[in-house]
């Protein structure tokens, strides 16, 4: 028999946790095993019943969903948070998501995406609600990327080897590489990385540790 995945209701209404637990309860997979109705009562009893998942409102009393999220993730790793919120605004997203949160999902979301979220972060799969998915991702790549992660396995090869002082011929020799194809990779990586000269990338390939 299949283990069902035990969930923690961390809401500071009664009548949302009662609901959720019926709908929960209702699926052959899933378990609610407790409840909280502040943040500190939902980190108390994560760490005494040791859930699966906790499903967190992002607005509680005393300590807020975030901070007793990351007060979770602190304490008890293994335990996967998705987090409730009626906010959209992609600084909300990011701090929970900063927090250890694995899903983010819009309370005018909940009737359709409640159990498919549930299920996903249980996986350890993640969920955003679609309504915000295109916002959180055109703000992690401006604000929270490492520019290093844009680049390609091949093109983070042909910034070292230009950082090292490299011609784009002798990069083209040593990859077997066309010398258009270089120069090519060369200006794509300029572009993702805000380059204007061959000092940047150098510059750049320091910073990051590429070479001495």
């Amino acid at each position: 028999m299949q283990r069902k995945t035990r969930i923690l209701l961390a809401d500071d209404h009664s009548v949302v946790r009662s609901g959720f637990r019926l709908i929960l309860n209702q699926q052959p997979d899933l378990e609610v095993v407790g409840e909280a109705a502040s943040g500190t009562e939902a980190v108390r009893q994560t760490l005494a019943l040791k859930p699966d998942l906790v499903i967190m409102d992002v607005g509680m009393p005393d300590i807020n969903g975030v901070e007793a999220t990351r007060r979770i993730i602190e304490q008890c790793p293994d335990c996967k948070v998705l987090i409730l919120s009626m906010h959209r605004d992609s600084v909300y997203v990011r701090e929970t998501l900063r927090a250890g949160a694995k899903g983010y999902l819009l309370k005018d979301s909940i009737d359709e995406d409640l159990v498919n979220a549930v299920r996903a972060v249980a996986r350890g799969e993640g969920f955003l609600s679609p309504a915000v998915s295109k916002t959180v991702l055109d703000d992690y790549q401006q604000h929270m990327a490492d520019p290093l992660d844009l680049l390609t396995a091949r093109e983070r090869e042909i910034l070292q080897l230009l950082a090292e002082g490299l011609t784009a011929k002798d990069i083209a020799g040593r990859l077997k590489l066309s010398v258009y194809t270089v120069d090519a990779h060369r200006g794509r990586i300029m572009k993702k990385l805000d380059a204007h000269t061959g000092g940047d990338l150098i510059r750049f390939a320091m910073r990051k540790g590429l070479i001495q």
